[in-house]
């Protein structure tokens, strides 16, 4: 119990660091890069809810459902019903995302590989076909979101890149130390073992389709959080935000992670990212070449994925 309670501790105390350190960094980084690692760290959510699933044995295809899901309900709530606080339209992208998936929770954890991947896409699609009807939430358009407020403080210019990015960072760290707590946890081990041995597991006394189902709902919330957070950051939502090479993109990200690590899934969006932009710049005409290649070496020297990096650290009595 005191090894458990003093393991807690460290974790809670690494995240709290790191996060304090990218707050403070923060100032210090140029307009362009804040912006990028909002971006990153809001669509790094949306994969970490990927990875929580592929500890489970199972890859959704269709996180762009969810994503879209927290997006919309971000901007509809700020421009509709009047919620213009950053912190609480996040928390409500997330719970909206959640309901949404909940219905579909114990259906789509009956499958498994290639079924449930296709049925989280189709998922996904069908929405993704609502929103490109739909003329009142601004058909194949979209439409914009003005800039949020912070406890009642509408940020000026100079401090609004910022805001995003400090908003961003502390709900990802909050997520991210959760999400470490819960992979820690007898619960997290079990969706491991289930992993490797499914049968074995349903002997022991454990429901592992009640377990996907839980953590597709758990998937659902991070992603609409991360979505709700990205349209923040960008002050638009359009139907694209659920097509499926949106979704492609976060299992993208999930795979150069790895399901070892949480902070995995945040480096490989960041690298996503930075490959993204860098190579969209340098080489406009074939930048997805870039992002395979990328990819591939990925693949090639690092098989299980970023978090394998620090695997063995952490195993030892680091933390990742």
């Amino acid at each position: 119990m005191r090894a458990e309670s003093s393991a807690l501790f460290r974790t809670v105390a690494a995240g709290v660091l790191l996060a304090a350190a990218l707050l403070v960094a923060g100032r210090m980084l140029p307009t362009w890069l804040a912006f990028l690692v909002s971006m990153a760290a809001a669509q790094g959510l949306v994969s970490l809810g990927i990875v929580l699933l592929m500890r489970s044995g199972v890859v959704s295809f269709g996180q762009g459902l969810v994503f879209a899901a927290g997006g919309y309900t971000a901007a509809i709530a700020f421009g509709r019903l009047g919620i213009t606080d950053a912190l609480l339209l996040a928390l409500t992208g997330g719970a909206v995302a959640a309901l949404v998936a909940a219905p579909f929770a114990w259906l789509i954890a009956r499958y498994r590989g290639i079924f449930f991947a296709m049925l989280s896409l189709a998922l996904s699609m069908v929405l993704y076909g609502l929103l490109l009807k739909s003329q009142t939430l601004g058909g194949s358009d979209g439409f914009n979101m003005g800039r949020p407020t912070l406890f009642g403080v509408r940020p000026g210019d100079d401090w609004s890149t910022y805001t995003s990015y400090a908003v961003t960072v502390t709900l990802s760290s909050i997520v991210a130390i959760a999400m470490r707590v819960y992979f820690d946890s007898t619960r997290g081990l079990v969706a491991l073992a289930a992993r490797d041995n499914e049968i074995r597991v349903e002997y022991l006394g454990s429901s592992v389709q009640a377990l996907i189902a839980t953590n597709y709902v758990i998937a659902a919330f991070i992603g609409g959080m991360g979505g709700a957070l990205t349209v923040m950051a960008l002050g638009h939502v359009e139907p694209d935000f659920s097509f499926w090479t949106r979704s492609g993109d976060f299992v993208f990200v999930a795979i150069l992670a790895g399901h070892h690590s949480v902070i995995a899934a945040f480096v490989a969006s960041t690298a996503l990212e930075v490959v993204r932009s860098f190579s969209s710049a340098y080489f406009p005409n074939s930048w997805q070449l870039a992002l395979g290649v990328f990819l591939l070496a990925v693949i090639r020297f690092l098989p299980r994925g970023i978090g394998s990096l620090w695997e063995t650290r952490r195993r030892s009595g680091g933390q990742a």
